[in-house]
């Protein structure tokens, strides 16, 4: 057929030259006959025919050095040489010496490591060390892998024993036994190459030949083989992958360009590393870099473009990322689903669990439950903590690139779009639990993983953060599919950052939806994130960082979403002393707020009776203070319930209603103790020990002991007023046990903090007690 289409393809061609002389006569009359067309095609044809037979000439003359072995010229299964074998010198003398040991060897690793290259390389260094033969046979010639029957009939051709007469056990164990009679006695090497299943192999095992040895060369299926000791090898390393690279180079024709020496060259350390390492594509790669005379940094540049472009935007693929994935034997091995799978998580910066992997994939978990173990088991795949899996960190540039090859770029966007929505719904399900459990960070107790929020929310923040990471400082919006999603993953993972007191990651997240583009174009995600910041600020004592942020917030939000903006805003304007503005934002806030939102009510009712507290509004200050009580109580919050009764003490305590003081103080520390909130418990026994030294003198003994807690709990945070007002009444409370001494060092303390933190209240108030003591003492 071949010489036929060689006649055909010349005599076609021999008519182009006569054809281009009628088509021009044709055409200028606008007709085509049937002859001529016909004759057009055929020259056509006759043309692509003659292409195609000299491009794969070109290859047959001059191909790439990705083959690791070299047959011998008599096409007899002896041990074959291995083609520019480099590296892997340590492997080789584990290799042989155990073959001076045992009597069955196997070298193991994923597949396209090299096991191959490895194993003859050692059984070439130990020809002498058996004078009666050596055997090669390849398991898995022309790409099918061979069934226990043909590896012993193979064997039994080479050493003239009875082949077995059928596929049954007992036929395979009866030829298996005539091996081992013919082999006995002799020193006889049997090399059996790219073993794929354990099954290929199990009537030869154990060897029981006393001088005969086998070598075996497979993948990570042969691992546990009964009678077979196994030496594991992985991707080579980086210095041993350029020397492979170089050395393909150097066996290409040379190049019109001049190029730097791979060997010194960091820019090619970092190609081999995109490559994953793995010898036949560093080979490849390496021969077609220096055959085109590519630069090493163009080359470089390619493959970095295709790993490092989002997914959602299209980009042509190179050449060198393209012959990066023709050569990947390992992962065309694979089954179609488990490639896909391989492919889709590569979208996936960090270990995941398999309901995510299923929902990034479309596929029912069982199925997704199989296709991990196949990929595992191949060693494309590792696990992680929490029943999580990720692609293997060296092979995570390759599955990039195999994604941007094989996957369109709405395949990629819908897969994205299905990871962030599942993840959205989880986040957000889980930060709703947040505020019902009301238990912070460390807790002593523990749930099942899927109903802990902060359990889910700890184990996947390396996911989630980077998940919402990802758009920061794009050219372009999200996709479509994606962005409303992103949005509200970016929300609860806030939600769960703010709990877990995790400011600086908090306001990351933030900044980064500000730097999207899909905030300039809607007002309410910008102005939601100048609210988070907002809070972040006035957590972290900047009032007016937070004033100015509120206020952004309360501008481009719009009076339908400002209720929470204003409730900030006002909450941030009394830490200013800013009363009155205070006031009029917090009332706003709840004009705008839903009759349904109990809780936001609550948390306005709380501030509201702050704010008028600190006017000297008591009996307004108490309504507000009571209905936020109330409110708390009733939807569960117990934080935010003794919150209200810390205020609460105040109020009685400045209306003189001592006893009712006593009772608020007495079930806020209550709540605490179901609460771990040092700060606001702080705040409550700084309460209390005001209270009872205003109220009861004689109890100064208790005071001080609430308000030397008090200060513990402050003194593990940055300085704040608070910490200055409990240092001021400490020493009040150990002036009225007599330790004037001892209260005239918590006043300086007191004096030495409110200086600190700007609480010029506190500092008169500390300087005044200070100077009444020296006065008296002088007195």
């Amino acid at each position: 057929m071949i010489a036929i289409g060689g006649v055909v393809s010349g005599v076609l061609a021999n008519l182009v030259s006569n054809l281009a002389s009628d088509l021009l006569s044709e055409l200028a009359a606008s007709v085509l006959g049937p002859t001529s067309i016909a004759l057009a095609a055929g020259g056509i044809v006759g043309f692509v025919v003659y292409e195609v037979r000299r491009r794969r000439a070109d290859r047959e003359v001059d191909p790439e050095p990705t083959d690791v072995l070299t047959a011998p010229a008599t096409g007899a299964p002896t041990l074959p040489y291995t083609a520019e074998f480099t590296g892997r010198e340590d492997h080789v003398e584990a290799v042989l010496g155990l073959l001076a040991s045992e009597h069955a060897v196997a070298v193991l690793g994923r597949r396209a490591v090299g096991t191959s290259a490895c194993a003859v390389q050692a059984a070439n260094l130990c020809r002498e060390d058996f004078p009666d033969g050596q055997y090669y046979l390849d398991l898995r010639r022309r790409g099918r892998a061979h069934s226990a029957r043909q590896v012993l009939t193979a064997l039994a051709r080479i050493l003239g024993t009875a082949p077995p007469v059928s596929g049954r056990p007992d036929a395979l164990a009866a030829a298996a036994d005539a091996l081992r009679g013919q082999l006995d006695g002799r020193r006889i090497l049997l090399v059996l190459d790219n073993v794929d299943r354990p099954d290929q192999v199990w009537p030869l095992l154990p060897p029981t030949a006393r001088t005969c040895r086998l070598l075996l060369a497979g993948g990570p299926a042969l691992v546990g083989l009964k009678g077979v000791v196994a030496h594991w090898i992985a991707e080579p390393g980086t210095s041993e992958a350029v020397e492979l690279f170089a050395t393909a180079g150097g066996a290409a024709p040379a190049a019109r360009v001049r190029r730097a020496d791979p060997r010194t060259d960091p820019e090619v350390r970092e190609i081999v590393d995109l490559c994953g390492r793995q010898p036949r594509t560093v080979r490849a790669l390496g021969y077609r870099t220096a055959q085109h005379g590519w630069r090493h940094s163009d080359v470089l540049d390619a493959l970095r473009r295709a790993v490092q472009t989002p997914p959602h935007q299209r980009l042509t693929v190179s050449p060198a990322a393209r012959l990066i994935t023709e050569r990947d034997t390992a992962y065309r091995a694979l089954t179609r689903g488990a490639r896909r799978l391989y492919r889709v998580m590569s979208l996936i910066p960090a270990p995941v669990d398999r309901p995510t992997i299923a929902a990034l994939a479309g596929r029912h978990p069982e199925r997704v439950t199989a296709l991990l173990d196949q990929l595992a088991a191949a060693a494309f795949v590792v696990g992680a903590p929490g029943d999580r899996y990720e692609i293997r960190p060296l092979l995570a540039a390759s599955a990039r690139l195999h994604l941007r090859d094989a996957d369109p770029a709405r395949a990629r966007v819908a897969a994205q779009a299905r990871l962030t929505r599942h993840l959205a719904r989880r986040a957000e399900r889980h930060a709703a639990n947040l505020a019902v459990l009301g238990t912070p960070p460390d807790r002593e107790w523990s749930l099942p993983l899927d109903d802990d929020p902060y359990g889910w929310f700890d184990l996947h923040q390396e996911l989630l953060l980077a998940v919402v990471r990802v758009p920061a400082g794009a050219a372009e919006t999200l996709p479509r599919r994606v962005r409303r999603w992103w949005f509200r993953l970016a929300v609860a993972l806030c939600g769960w950052l703010a709990y877990a007191e995790r400011l600086d990651e908090w306001e990351q997240v933030c900044r980064t939806v500000l730097a999207t583009p899909t905030a300039d174009d809607r007002p309410e995600i910008a102005g939601w994130a100048h609210n988070e910041l907002g809070v972040l600020r006035r957590r972290r004592h900047d009032p007016h960082g937070a004033a100015a942020a509120l206020t952004l917030a309360v501008n481009e939000r719009g009076r339908r979403g400002t209720a929470q903006a204003r409730m900030n805003l006002g909450l941030a304007l009394f830490d200013l002393g800013q009363l009155d503005d205070a006031v009029e934002h917090l009332e706003m806030s709840r004009r705008h707020r839903s009759g349904a939102d109990r809780a936001g009510h609550a948390l306005t009712d709380l501030g509201l009776g702050a704010a008028q507290l600190a006017r000297g509004e008591l009996d307004i200050a108490h309504h507000h203070l009571v209905r936020a009580a109330n409110a708390f109580r009733s939807v569960g919050d117990a934080r935010g319930y003794a919150a209200a009764l810390t205020n609460l003490v105040l109020v009685h305590a400045a209306l003189g209603e001592h006893l009712d003081a006593a009772q608020a103080w007495r079930a806020a520390l209550r709540e605490y103790e179901s609460v771990n909130d040092p700060t606001s418990r702080a705040t409550a026994l700084l309460n209390a020990g005001a209270t009872l030294l205003s109220s009861t003198p004689g109890q100064a003994h208790t005071a001080y002991e609430m308000l030397a807690e008090s200060r513990r709990l402050r003194e593990e945070a940055r300085p704040t007023a608070g910490l200055a007002r409990t240092l001021l009444y400490l020493g009040d409370a150990a002036a009225a046990l007599g330790d004037q001494a001892d209260a005239r060092r918590h006043w300086a303390d007191a004096a030495a903090v409110a200086e600190e933190v700007a609480d010029d209240q506190g500092l008169a108030a500390a300087d005044a007690r200070l100077e009444a003591d020296a006065t008296d003492r002088v007195t």
